[in-house]
């Protein structure tokens, strides 16, 4: 991106920026939902777990699966594309969350640029965490959520909403593990400060717990403790990472100081 005097862009390079990074968000995820289409039948038996063994019912010729069901004629094929879609953004996660980094990187120094080489490092790691996670809780919240039926009564579960429902805890416990990686990469840059990140930790812990209770895909208080617990740790985490950095910027400031004196 062309840059004028001063780091600073012009509005309309900006937005061709941001189109080149959506453009490549897209590609990216298309190629991921790519293999989400290609592998689907071994994603929903996997994620079918917590409910049903689909695996043995489709080995058995079986005409269901527990209580999950699919309707409409056009049911099965609404299926496999958002499966294959959903798959897509988790398994590209990494790479789409870099392409938003790489919005932003632009405006950042050339020293600055060197430190966001962490960010693609870690963000990997910490989004599989995150999501291994969410999917080891899920047969848990899933008996949690069912346990609500009242007795008597038989709950009948649409196989793509159960699906939905599966793809967005993962998703969104992966991208709620990238907090850490994004504050320390902003202390990196020189744009946050441990202080700044810990002083308000009364703002930053509500503020986790609202965002959790806002956007957890189910309301069962086990899914929340279980995404809210972590990342408040990690939040604790990244601040005393940068603030040791901190202290390690100024040592070496006041070193450089003392050798020009």
């Amino acid at each position: 991106m062309a840059a004028t005097s001063g780091g600073r862009m012009p509005l309309l390079e900006h937005f061709r920026e941001l189109r080149n990074r959506a453009v490549k968000t897209a590609l990216v995820i298309i190629a991921g939902a790519v293999v989400g289409w290609a592998f689907y039948n071994q994603i929903i038996t996997k994620l079918a777990e917590p409910v049903c063994d689909l695996r043995a019912a489709q080995a058995s010729g079986a005409t269901s699966c527990g209580s999950l069901y699919i309707n409409g004629v056009l049911g099965p094929l609404n299926l496999q594309i958002k499966v294959a879609i959903l798959s897509g953004v988790i398994l590209t996660a990494p790479l789409w969350l870099y392409q938003l980094w790489a919005f932003i990187a632009p405006a950042l120094h050339r020293r600055e640029k060197r430190n966001s080489v962490f960010f693609f490092t870690a963000a990997t790691p910490f989004f599989a965490v995150g999501a291994f996670l969410g999917y080891t809780i899920l047969p848990v919240a899933v008996r949690v959520l069912f346990g609500f039926t009242p007795e008597a009564l038989s709950n009948l579960v649409k196989f793509d909403d159960y699906l939905d429902f599966v793809l967005r805890v993962i998703l969104l416990f992966g991208i709620a593990f990238e907090l850490p990686v994004f504050l320390v990469t902003f202390n990196a840059i020189g744009f946050l400060s441990g202080a700044a990140i810990l002083k308000p930790w009364r703002v930053w812990v509500f503020g986790i717990c609202l965002f959790v209770a806002g956007f957890t895909p189910s309301a069962d208080p086990l899914s929340m403790i279980a995404l809210a617990v972590p990342l408040i740790l990690l939040y604790l985490m990244a601040g005393g990472i940068a603030t040791v950095n901190d202290r390690r910027r100024s040592r070496i400031f006041e070193r450089k100081l003392a050798e020009k004196v």
